[in-house]
């Protein structure tokens, strides 16, 4: 155990935590772990649902180890308004759970709670390149228009990338627009293993199944919650007669009958796509059952099974922003939990980074003008836990000889 001295009044408190060095000659091996994150930034459609959030529930119903962040520090990117971020981090957490998301199976904490992540996203700043980020097609499209460009739009994929790294994910479900952004962070774990040993795994990513859900308005066009026509998107937060009104005015052809063709017939096979997710049917036994229909009332069964299937949602979402401490619950353990695996993450980085002293050169004495402050009977490393009561151990010129 630690021994304790008093000087002055004040008292170094010696911790023992755990710490792992790996030989940057020998290869890691790292559990299978899932990261993903969302942004609070508004209702979740059905796009959403049927893509990204279903395939968070298989791997959580699979038993696999699963970690979802609310990632409200990239929400701020551009302008927002502090009390409308506040609650959408309520309102996402509650449409995660009311979708099947699981607190007691699955880590799900709001990110900027956990500072870890940010720490992280500094140190690898100083290993990415402006070159690198600004060949970044996101950041090409998002600051076209913009007059002055936030810093953070910029950087915001390493921080994207600190997100996943501080957690030591192996797999990352992302959509075809993150890919990019996906290379970048294997491209940072590279570059960082490289040169200060084998802390990271290369993060693989992991392509929803699901077919893309295209808008309602515009079928060329992905559905997207900031798209200006309200009519193009289905909420899960939407009433049975609007989302009934939406499908009845979904875009389609001149062509009245119920076929499935992505290439030439957009608007109804956008249809039948959502019909196929929600009902678990292939399109061909759709069209065998839409024989003889007219799109206009295929439009009407395919309302009344998207109704069917986001009711229960609805209900359970209700519920659970009527109780917001259980929410609060939720996040404050998922925060408990991301903070102690975050942690230990950057326990070896600090070390490796050479911001923390290294085991290997400590000894059993520490002196300071040849005096014993403190002897220690086993050699473990105290991270944040070494501390002087109203000073630092660094400051305090404690000599390692």
């Amino acid at each position: 155990m630690f021994k304790m001295v008093v000087k002055n009044d004040n008292i170094f408190n010696f911790k023992a935590i755990r710490l792992w060095r790996q030989s940057s000659s020998q290869a890691a091996k790292f559990p299978l772990k899932y990261f993903s994150g969302i942004q609070p930034t508004g209702a979740i459609h059905l796009g959403n649902y049927l893509g990204a959030i279903s395939q968070w529930i298989n791997l959580q119903n699979e038993g696999n180890d699963l970690t979802l962040s609310i990632v409200d520090l990239h929400s701020m990117t551009v302008s927002h308004k502090p009390h409308q971020l506040s609650q959408n981090i309520l309102e996402m957490t509650a449409t995660l759970l009311a979708c099947g998301i699981d607190p007691k199976r699955a880590i799900v904490f709001q990110q900027s709670t956990v500072p870890q992540h940010t720490e992280l996203y500094w140190y690898l700043g100083c290993v990415s390149t402006m070159a690198r980020l600004g060949h970044l097609p996101q950041f090409k499209e998002k600051s076209a228009n913009l007059k002055e460009i936030p810093l953070g739009l910029f950087t915001y994929p390493v921080l994207q990338a600190a997100d996943i790294l501080v957690h030591k994910a192996t797999h990352v479900p992302v959509g075809e627009d993150q890919l990019q952004h996906l290379q970048l962070t294997q491209d940072l774990a590279r570059m960082f293993n490289s040169r200060y040993g084998n802390i990271f795994p290369i993060p693989k990513s992991l392509i929803t199944e699901t077919a893309k859900i295209r808008s309602l308005r515009q079928p060329e066009k992905k559905m997207s919650k900031s798209d200006q026509d309200s009519k193009s998107s289905i909420f899960l937060t939407d009433s049975e007669s609007d989302i009934t009104k939406k499908i009845r005015k979904a875009v389609t052809d001149f062509t009245s009958e119920v076929t499935y063709d992505p290439v030439n017939r957009l608007g109804v096979s956008n249809l039948i796509t959502i019909h196929s997710a929600v009902t678990g049917k292939s399109p061909a036994s759709i069209c065998e059952e839409a024989k003889g229909l007219s799109t206009a009332e295929y439009k009407l069964i395919v309302a009344a099974d998207v109704n069917k299937s986001i009711a229960p949602i609805r209900q359970r979402y209700n519920d659970y922003l009527e109780n917001s401490q259980f929410l609060f619950n939720v996040l404050r353990e998922g925060r408990e939990k991301a903070a102690e695996i975050t942690e230990e993450t950057l326990t070896e980085v600090r070390y490796n980074l050479g911001v923390r002293f290294d085991v290997n050169r400590i000894k059993k004495n520490y002196t300071k003008q040849n005096k014993v402050l403190c002897k220690v009977d086993i050699f473990k490393i105290a991270d944040t836990s070494i501390i002087l009561k109203g000073s630092n151990f660094i400051y305090e010129s404690i000599n390692i000889s």
